[in-house]
């Protein structure tokens, strides 16, 4: 593989902080948010400024040592698809056993401290947020694990993850879809500069 070298900071870091980015056929550059698509790429810091810091300064022609076509609104596109990718990832998660939803699953998940994070629809009540959280303050006061929590993915995004159903408020449990349903919310939440995203309760 390239050098996995910021086109924008010139610094290298692992793959998981980072976006590729590829020249389809037509020139057009393509976001590869799953890694797999062939051809020479180039990396992108993975924030919503940076990519559009790349596109402003036409540093993908540069990164790639072509000439390319590069669509103005490609910063929505990486958001979109960053998204889809993290919803994507919670179906698998749920499938597997290892997510699951609605107030009182999640309060036992946080609490038997098997829930790796929880996560709020955007459009949740404050007052249903605050009793999850009250579950995460006393798991860590009694010596559990901290939780982390998303607020990054609508209500519509949330219930089609989880099978259907208005849901608000859902975990991501240990295991290894649940780690990699936390990965690809991390880095959602990474993209747009950590907004909806909270630490862990302390």
């Amino acid at each position: 593989m390239n050098d996995r070298r910021c086109i924008v900071t010139g610094e290298s870091g692992d793959a998981d902080m980072l976006l590729r980015f590829v020249a389809g056929p037509d020139g057009q550059i393509v976001p590869d948010i799953r890694r797999k698509l062939p051809g020479r790429g180039c990396w992108v810091t993975g924030t919503r400024a940076n990519v559009q810091m790349a596109v402003s300064k036409t540093l993908f022609a540069r990164g790639l040592k072509t000439k390319v076509i590069v669509a103005d609104d490609l910063a929505d596109q990486v958001d979109g698809l960053l998204a889809t990718a993290a919803v994507q990832s919670l179906v698998m998660a749920r499938k597997a056993g290892d997510a699951t939803s609605g107030s009182m699953q999640v309060d036992k998940a946080v609490r038997s401290g098997r829930a790796l994070a929880v996560l709020h629809a955007v459009e949740a009540a404050p007052d249903g947020v605050r009793k999850i959280d009250q579950a995460r303050r006393a798991t860590v006061h009694l010596g559990g694990p901290e939780t982390m929590t998303f607020s990054t993915l609508t209500l519509e995004q949330m219930s089609f993850a989880f099978g259907g159903g208005n849901v608000i408020h859902a975990a991501v449990l240990d295991g290894g879809a649940g780690s990699a349903a936390l990965r690809r919310l991390e880095q959602l939440a990474r993209y747009r500069g950590n907004d909806g995203f909270m630490d862990a309760a302390r």
